[in-house]
Order: structure tokens, then sequence, then C-alpha cells
């Protein structure tokens, strides 16, 4: 069998979108029985949270859902993550260009939402993930929804085979 593929979801600080959008791809995944196929990891582009868990927003609306949110905090580390990831996920315009900013291979970052099949065609700036930090409960369930349309979405891409 071929080395797993890896795949890395990065938002700001790690613990809102990037270890929902882990846990959400993690569990379906599982669910298709081809979790053996990635090496799966969330990162932050800051350094606040590292070594942290989750935000408990995101633990809650996981759990409400049926699925673990289990990854701890960290900052993405350019000397490592660019190699070792083939597919990093940028949550917002902002986090791509961090990732970018700082060597990123340009073929291997995309935003999350471009593999929602709902938004096929439509504009970038309708490709991010809005940050619900700052918000209540129900921006997490919105943000739920639109990494589970996207998680469904990149795994059918990536069962296929390596992204164009």
């Amino acid at each position: 069998m071929a080395d797993p593929h890896g795949v890395l979801f990065v938002c700001l600080g790690n613990i809102c979108r990037s270890p929902l959008a882990e846990a959400i791809f993690i569990h379906r995944a599982r669910e298709r029985r081809a979790l053996d196929r990635f090496d799966v990891d969330s990162a932050g582009t800051g350094h606040w949270h590292v070594g942290g868990p989750a935000d408990p927003r995101s633990i809650a609306v996981g759990a409400k859902n049926g699925i673990a949110v289990t990854s701890i905090a960290r900052q993405v580390d350019p000397d490592t993550d660019f190699e070792r990831f083939a597919t990093i996920l940028a949550m917002d315009q902002s986090n791509e260009a961090t990732l970018l900013e700082w060597g990123a291979p340009r073929g291997n970052v995309r935003l999350m939402r471009e593999f929602d099949p709902s938004l096929a065609g439509a504009e970038r700036h309708r490709l991010d993930v809005p940050d619900p930090y700052h918000g209540g409960a129900d921006g997490f369930d919105k943000v739920f929804a639109m990494l589970d349309a996207a998680c469904l979405g990149l795994l059918d891409q990536l069962l296929r085979g390596p992204l164009a």
C-alpha cells in the first residue's frame, strides 16, 4: 500500500474551525473504511492556543453530531508540514495568504470550501469559512454544516485520486 495522503486543515488559532474539520474528515473517512489512506492533522497560523484543547463550542457541536473533537492545538511548522502534507486546506483567504507567504507549495494549498459541491464555480470570497470564535453556538452549527459538506466533497475527490 502507498504512503497515506497527508491532509492538513488550517485556521488561525487551531481551536475552532480546523480541529472541527479534522474531526469531521476523520469521521467521514472512517465511515467509508478509508481512514488508513490518510495522514490527517490540523494546525493554526497563530501560536496563542498551542497545547490546549479545541474550543468547548467546537467540541460541543461535534458531540451533538456524533463526532469527537480531540485534537490539541499546534502551530503550522513550515519546516515539516509543507513536506508531510500534500493537501493543505485553509479555512479562509487570510490563512491561505499566510501559508503561501510562509512557503507552502501553491499547488498544495486550497480553500476548504472549494470542495463543497454546492459552491462549484462560486466567487472566492464565498469560499471562506467564517471564524465563529467571537459569536454564539449558532455560529458553530453553521460552520459545522459548511465543514461537513466540504469534507464530504474533499473525501470524494481524494478517493478518486490526487487533486489537480
